[in-house]
This record gives structure tokens, C-alpha cells and sequence, in this order.
């Protein structure tokens, strides 16, 4: 029975630390729909714990901040780790609640929270929608005004337009635009004021709408975009981070990628965005093993100079054609400047791990070395000059060069 009252009265204090008036912001995301969850009490902004954090929790914020459904709950500080107090935790929503205040929440066990376990939430966005799609980043567009859904009309819709789409909806960079009803007819009202974006706003409704450039739109106008769905890259089972097997992330779920196609002016642009250098060779499943999972058939069609493979020409392969026995490797190497100085061909791997050959003796000349790949020599690379370091012979680097070719 004394239980029982000590955890009516646990509620009750719960309740009152909840009804009191609390603002809710999402940080540190894509669109103003998507971040961080923080709330405002007592005169200070603090975070979410995100244990028992789930879509029902995702869902009242998005409709407090009136920014549609609620589309993934996210966990492990997704969008960076906040900083204050954690004001709330063991969030408990069903999900019909009007604001977060309004759920019962256990959040005295909050102080056992870790700024690494914030929560965040992505929303569908302020009235805007892919329908019809493959998944939530491809299909028709559909915008509210007022209280009406309507598609919108092709004609004059470009890539700019399109980054607004793929940024609010947190779905990461535009692969195709698609006009001619490619994603099916929509129903009702058809927008056929002419969006013009800069392609830097955070939403489609911050730009500009020429009502004057009418246009004879019908359905079978319906324009369609295809994101590329919030992707991540990775080198994995290789010797260090900038050299493995290839995989991508495609929203939550890691897959290897298909060799088809694949170039030295792909894994070019893939080492730049991992910030890894130039590319050395590119090579099969033999080097790193085959993969688990997913397989990715997207084709790349890159220039080479390009900062990210989103920015590349994409195709899809036949699936059928793929296989784990066909997963592509890349060797990506900044150490190929040492191997170009000393004229032993290319560099085959860069050994992070420390003191792969054994510790050196002597002094220690450079740290934080930062090569382009293009340099002749590693003078040219930029660090904080000879002798500055605050390292140990321990953790001395080495690199694998081809040999004179």
C-alpha cells in the first residue's frame, strides 16, 4: 500500500513539473521540421533523454510545432549532442496529445541521462509530401495552401526547386526531376503558379510563387522528385578508415554497392567526400571481403570533380546483375603525396594504426598533416609547422607504397 501511494505521489510531481508552461524546438537540422528536441523551462532551453523515445513521443512534437507526422524518432543525440540541463526523460505519448507537456513522463530518472543520449525527431515537413513513390524521398509532390492539397505543376520546376523539397523533407540531395505525371495523377487541386527557389531556402513556402506566369496545367503535368534519402558513406574491412569496402547508408539501413560501372572518377569524388584524399585503385570483393545485407545498385556517371557522389549522374543497375561477389572496394590515400616525394609509385594503404612498423626514435617533426593529394612533395601539405606535436613515438605512421611502376 505505501508503495502504491509513494507512486501515485511520483506521478503527481511529474505531472506538475509537466503542466507548466513549456516551448518545444527542434536544433542543429536540415529544415526547421528536423533536430534536436529541446524545451524551454523555468527560463532555460534543455534536452530530451532519449530512453523509451519512440514515434508516438516523435508524432506530439511534430504536431506542437505544426510541422506535419511524425516520420523517424531519432536516438543517440543524431543531431549532435545539446548542452544545459536534461529536462525531460521516459517520455510516455500516445501520440493523440496536443503538446509534449501533456504526456506523462518519468523524468526525475533524467539526471541519469547522458548528453549523448538526446533525442531528436524528423517531421514530414509544413505541408509538403512525396506520394506515390518507391519510398518517402521519391513520388509526386504534393503542397498544402490553406487548407487544400494540390500536386504541383512541372512546367518551369527545376534542380533548385527540388534541393528545397529533398532539404525539407530531410531526404539529403535531389537525384531526378520527373515531370508528366511520372509518379501517377493526383487528385484535386493542381498549383500551377510558377515556384521559383534559390535553392537555399529551408522550405518551399519561403519561396517565390509568380501567380502572373500562369500555365495550362493539368494532372498529367504532376511534377515527381527523387532524393537521394539522407545518405551516408563509409570504407569498410580495410587496413584504416580510407580504404575498404564501399558501402552506403540509405535512411537507416547500410548496404554494399555494386561494381557496375564503377571508375577511378567515382571513387575520385568518394574519397573527397570522405575527406580521405585522392583515389589509388578501385577493386573488387577479393580485397575486403564480401558484404552482408543490402546491395545498392546505383551507378555513378562522375565527372570526377565533383564534392559528392549525390552530385554525380545516377542510374540504377539491374539488381539481378548483382551479387556480394561483385562488391566494390576503394583504396583512397593523402599518403600518396609520400610515395610520389620518395618516386615509389602510388600509395597502397595509409597505416593508421599506431606504429604498424614499430616505434621510431628521435624527434617527432610533424603532426596534423593535411594533404590535398595533388602536392609533390610533404612540405607542401599544411600542419602546425616542424616539431609541433603532442604525440608519441607509440603512435608514429606508416605507409605502403606500390614500388617504382
Amino acid at each position: 500500500m505505501e508503495s502504491c501511494l509513494m507512486l501515485m505521489f511520483l506521478c503527481y510531481m511529474v505531472k506538475l513539473t509537466t503542466s507548466d508552461s513549456v516551448n518545444v524546438r527542434l536544433v542543429n537540422g536540415n529544415n526547421p521540421c528536423a533536430g534536436r528536441v529541446e524545451v524551454l523551462h523555468d527560463g532555460q532551453w534543455g534536452t530530451v533523454c532519449h530512453w523509451a523515445w519512440d514515434i508516438a513521443d516523435a508524432a506530439v512534437v511534430c504536431r506542437e510545432l505544426d510541422c506535419g507526422t511524425a516520420v523517424e524518432a531519432k536516438h543517440d543525440a543524431h543531431f549532435g549532442q545539446g548542452s544545459g540541463p536534461i529536462s525531460m526523460g521516459y517520455l510516455y505519448c500516445s501520440g493523440s496529445e496536443t503538446a509534449l507537456k501533456d504526456c506523462r513522463s518519468d523524468s526525475q530518472y533524467a539526471q541519469y541521462c547522458n548528453h549523448d543520449q538526446d533525442a531528436g525527431v524528423v517531421c514530414s515537413g509544413r505541408g509538403l509530401r512525396l506520394v506515390e513513390g518507391s519510398h518517402r524521398c521519391s513520388g509526386r509532390l504534393e503542397v498544402i495552401y490553406g487548407n487544400t492539397w494540390g500536386s504541383v505543376c512541372d512546367a518551369a520546376f527545376d534542380q533548385q526547386d527540388a534541393e528545397v523539397v529533398c532539404r525539407q523533407l530531410d531526404c539529403g540531395a535531389p537525384v531526378q526531376v520527373l515531370g508528366e505525371a511520372a509518379f501517377g495523377k493526383g487528385k484535386g487541386r493542381v498549383w500551377s503558379e510558377e515556384v521559383q527557389c534559390r535553392g537555399n531556402e529551408a522550405q518551399i513556402h519561403n519561396c517565390s510563387r509568380l501567380s502572373s506566369q500562369k500555365h495550362s496545367c493539368s494532372h498529367d503535368n504532376d511534377v515527381g522528385v527523387i532524393c537521394s534519402g539522407n545518405t551516408d558513406l563509409r570504407l569498410v574491412n580495410g587496413p584504416d578508415i580510407c580504404s575498404g569496402r564501399a558501402e552506403r547508408q540509405y535512411f537507416s539501413k547500410w548496404g554494399t554497392m555494386c561494381d557496375a560501372c564503377w571508375d577511378m572518377r567515382a571513387a575520385s569524388v568518394l574519397c573527397r567526400q570522405l575527406n580521405c584524399g585522392i583515389a589509388v585503385s578501385v577493386v573488387g570483393s577479393d580485397w575486403f571481403g564480401e558484404g552482408s545485407g543490402e546491395i545498392w545498385a546505383d551507378v555513378f556517371d562522375c565527372d570526377g570533380n565533383e564534392t559528392k557522389l549525390s552530385e554525380c549522374s545516377i542510374s540504377s543497375w539491374s539488381r539481378a546483375e548483382c551479387s556480394h561477389r561483385r562488391d566494390v572496394g576503394v583504396i583512397c590515400s593523402n599518403a600518396h603525396v609520400v610515395c610520389r616525394q620518395l618516386q615509389c609509385g602510388v600509395a597502397l594503404s595509409n597505416q593508421q594504426v599506431p606504429a604498424w612498423f614499430g616505434p621510431g626514435s628521435g624527434p617527432i617533426w610533424l603532426d596534423e598533416v593535411e594533404c590535398e593529394g595533388n602536392e609533390t612533395s610533404l612540405w607542401s601539405c599544411s600542419s602546425p609547422g616542424w616539431g609541433k606535436h603532442d604525440c608519441q613515438h607509440k603512435e608514429d605512421v606508416g605507409v605502403v607504397c606500390s614500388g617504382k611502376l
